[in-house]
């Protein structure tokens, strides 16, 4: 593990194969213990340009656990555990918007979590913690996706409302229709609690929305299906493991602590006085809380 102002590691959750990416240097996988179980799939460490890079595979090589299904904090504490400081989140998404047809790719600035299913927080009984959600996605690392994001092929549109459901079903018309009205931009299944276990954990996070369908709404297209959404899926790939080799080089500029405040999220949000502190919680915890549980 780092601390909060070591040198920046980028942690790169998406897809199976997002990590074959030419130019990726002294590679290993590895095992990663964590205290909420096992993550998805082995991580896997590398240099790209210079930078160290630890890529998870979201759903595991070969996609085999679905969006419910998803160990969230094992996730994000693995990648704590690795030393990430930053995730930029890969995802493949529905659009709700006429003006974001398949291909375009979203950097996300917000969020509506409307999952039912999932362990949402690592803090508990004994521990309770609350954390400023209202700019869930960091700006400063929002900002330099949009620069490596200047040279890629696929329109690029910076900020939009990530509608998160449940899944594994795709959406009814009526729901579809009923996200549009509240103005949401795409839908998806997994950023949703990822995005606040990363803040929890005190790692800047930003989500690049992958366009693969229209989802259910548009008379226009087919009924989105597995068949259509891979095949705009593997159309995306190229472009993605280019905005992430354009990524590297931006991320190694930091030398302080985010000015969005991401990597002091924990500073005001404790509130169980320390002398009530459930121990066990405590030394649970250590990984992505230690910083202020230790104080």
């Amino acid at each position: 593990m780092t601390d909060n102002v070591s040198t920046p590691v980028l942690g790169v959750i998406g897809g199976s194969g997002l990590y074959e990416i030419d130019g990726l240097s002294n590679t290993r996988w590895e095992t990663m213990e964590t205290s909420f179980g096992a993550p998805s799939d082995n991580l896997l460490f590398g240099e790209l340009d210079g930078q160290q890079i630890v890529f998870l595979p979201r759903h595991g090589r070969g996609h085999k656990v679905p969006p419910s299904g998803l160990n969230f904090r094992a996730n994000i504490e693995a990648l704590k555990r690795a030393g990430c400081t930053e995730i930029i989140s890969l995802s493949a998404v529905g659009s709700l918007k006429e003006e974001l047809p398949p291909g375009t790719f979203v950097i996300v600035d917000q969020f509506i979590d409307r999952t039912f299913a999932r362990e949402k927080s690592f803090f508990g009984d004994g521990l309770v913690a609350h954390v400023s959600m209202a700019d869930p996605a960091c700006r400063r690392l929002g900002g330099l996706i949009e620069q490596a994001a200047g040279g890629l092929s696929n329109e690029t549109v910076c900020g939009g409302t990530y509608l998160v459901m449940e899944g594994p079903q795709f959406s009814t018309r009526a729901e579809s229709e009923l996200y549009r009205s509240w103005g949401c931009d795409v839908i998806g299944m997994t950023n949703m609690p990822e995005a606040k276990l990363a803040r929890e954990a005190e790692m800047c996070y930003a989500t690049v929305a992958m366009v693969t369908d229209f989802d259910c709404w548009h008379q226009g297209h087919d009924d989105v299906t597995v068949e259509t959404v891979i095949k705009v899926l593997i159309e995306n790939a190229a472009a993605a493991k280019q905005l992430v080799v354009n990524l590297a080089p931006l991320i190694g500029g930091r030398s302080d602590l985010c000015d969005a405040g991401c990597h002091n999220a924990l500073d005001v949000a404790i509130i169980t006085a320390p002398e009530a502190r459930d121990p066990k919680m405590a030394e649970k915890l250590d990984a992505v809380a230690g910083r202020v549980l230790r104080i």
